[in-house]
């Protein structure tokens, strides 16, 4: 992850050991820089009081998905705190601090009470998380026990509640598929093959299948992402309803916002669509990553 350090004027010898400690790129803290520094960079470390960077972070957040991890480290150089994206990077940053001197002060509650979280977990075994909404559940059930994991070998197919994180080997794009009702394997193999030549992108980097839980009953779907040595994920309505999308669809006849285009970005890293919906006889096919 790449990494700037944001000290203020007075601090900025500090500022210079810990950027030339972390590799980081050192920023003189002004007007505009955590601006900056969001679009920049994966991880900042703030030599500074926690309310300057809390105030100067706050009107730049999105999600913890997205937005970068903050560290505090305290102007006497003595601690070392995140703010901001503990399980996305921060906690890991603050123990690196720590290897150079740095006291880290740790809030998560899994790590306080040392247990695993689903995104510890994803970052270990390099998978992402496809149903990010279900860490909050999850993590909590960490709180309070073991939680099961299961390893699915491909090809194969995952049915899982909203509170059973779905962790896919990280891989950088996926495909969302809509279809009409009674679609063949062949069809599907045939849709998706086509998609990945028109993109470009190896049938071996495409981590998930992803469509619409309205299509659980075709089995012709789920034949079709199995011979293609696939995983295919159903994903529910009010997660497909959420993601917004470029192109209209038909799927508004069935209560949907879409179904290829979103099922692509919700189960894509970047949240972004790299091929648009097309159509390929009765298949519709979107890549997201």
């Amino acid at each position: 992850m790449n990494c700037c350090v944001i000290a203020l004027p007075r601090f900025s010898e500090l500022g210079q050991k810990i950027a030339e400690a972390m590799n980081a790129d050192l920023l003189s803290y002004e007007e505009g820089i955590f601006k900056t520094a969001f679009a920049e960079y994966e991880t900042i470390i703030a030599v500074m009081s926690a309310g300057i960077a809390v105030r100067s972070s706050a009107p730049l957040l999105t999600d913890k998905w997205h937005d970068p991890a903050v560290v505090v480290v305290t102007p006497d150089g003595k601690y070392a705190i995140p703010i901001l994206g503990g399980h996305h990077g921060a906690n890991d940053l603050a123990y690196r601090l720590g290897e150079h001197g740095f006291i880290p002060v740790i809030s998560t509650a899994t790590e306080v009470q040392g247990k695993p979280s689903v995104e510890g977990y994803a970052a270990s075994e390099q998978c992402r998380v496809i149903n990010r909404p279900s860490t909050r559940r999850v993590n909590a059930a960490f709180l309070d026990g073991d939680v099961p994991v299961y390893e699915i070998p491909e090809p194969g197919i995952v049915v899982a509640g909203p509170g059973v994180s779905v962790l896919i080997r990280a891989k950088p794009y996926t495909i969302g598929i809509g279809a009409r009702l009674g679609i063949t394997p062949e069809e599907v193999v045939d849709a998706v093959t086509s998609a990945l030549k028109d993109a470009q992108i190896r049938a071996d980097e495409v981590g998930a299948f992803a469509t619409t839980e309205k299509k659980r009953p075709d089995p012709g779907l789920a034949e079709g992402v199995r011979r293609l040595g696939g995983v295919l994920i159903y994903l529910g309505d009010d997660m497909i309803n959420s993601i917004e999308t470029p192109s209209s669809s038909r799927a508004g006849l069935i209560g949907l916002s879409g179904v290829a285009e979103p099922a692509a970005i919700a189960c894509s890293e970047k949240g972004e669509l790299v091929m648009k919906k097309k159509t390929y006889g009765r298949v519709t096919i979107a890549i997201g990553r």
